[in-house]
Parts: structure tokens; C-alpha cells; sequence
């Protein structure tokens, strides 16, 4: 079983940054790809920004694009969402999601999920 834990989250003004860190534990971790999804209240899970484990491969979301960036340390297991220029628009609960087999934009592609993280901006 793979545990994933997301931390970094908090209030922050509109043009602000904030650092989200997802720290994966559990048996011999070696995901396909790592991603990132949020949701906001009355809305939909929306996909935020994945990262293929070993090659590397990024994508990201329309609504983020240019403003996030998705890393990754393999020593600790850990993937993070750097997000800079926040808007209002970016309030969500964050989560992280692990892949063992696929990777992309659709949440059913990922098997494990953090509990998730709030992000709040105010304008």
C-alpha cells in the first residue's frame, strides 16, 4: 500500500506563491507518474500538473500553465507544485495522486491519493 501525504498549503494574497509537497511512503515506491488535481467547492476535480517518474515528461493544466512548475527528489519520494502568481481563481483543496501504470490529465489514471491540501487566495 502507498501512502501519500500533502503539505505546503495555506492562505496567501493574489500574486503570491506557495509550494505544495507530496511525500509518498508504504511498500517499494516506483509510480509511473506522479500528478496533480484540484477542487474547488461546487466544482469538479480539475486537473492541475503530472510528471512522469523517470523521464520526466510535464503537463499541465490550461488554467496553470506558465505560473506552475511540477519537481520531483527521489531520494525522499517526494514530488512538489511550485505555484507562483496565484489568483483568487487557484482556491482549491490540492491533491496528489500516484500512477503505476498510466499518466495524463484524467483523474481514473491514478491509483493512490492524498487526503488532499487547502489552498486559499485572496484578492
Amino acid at each position: 500500500q502507498v501512502q501519500l501525504v500533502e503539505s505546503g498549503g495555506g492562505l496567501v494574497q493574489a500574486g503570491g506563491s506557495l509550494r505544495l509537497s507530496c511525500a509518498a511512503s508504504g511498500r517499494t515506491f516506483s509510480p509511473y507518474a506522479m500528478g496533480w488535481f484540484r477542487q474547488a467547492p461546487g466544482k469538479e476535480r480539475e486537473f492541475v500538473s503530472c510528471r512522469s517518474w523517470n523521464r520526466g515528461r510535464t503537463l499541465f493544466g490550461d488554467s496553470v500553465k506558465g505560473r506552475f512548475t511540477i519537481s520531483r527528489d527521489n531520494a525522499k519520494n517526494t514530488v512538489y507544485l511550485q505555484m507562483n502568481s496565484l489568483k483568487p481563481e487557484d482556491t482549491a483543496v490540492y491533491y496528489c495522486a500516484a500512477a503505476t501504470a498510466g499518466w495524463g490529465n484524467l483523474a481514473s489514471s491514478y491509483d493512490y491519493w492524498g487526503q488532499g491540501t487547502q489552498v486559499t487566495v485572496s484578492s
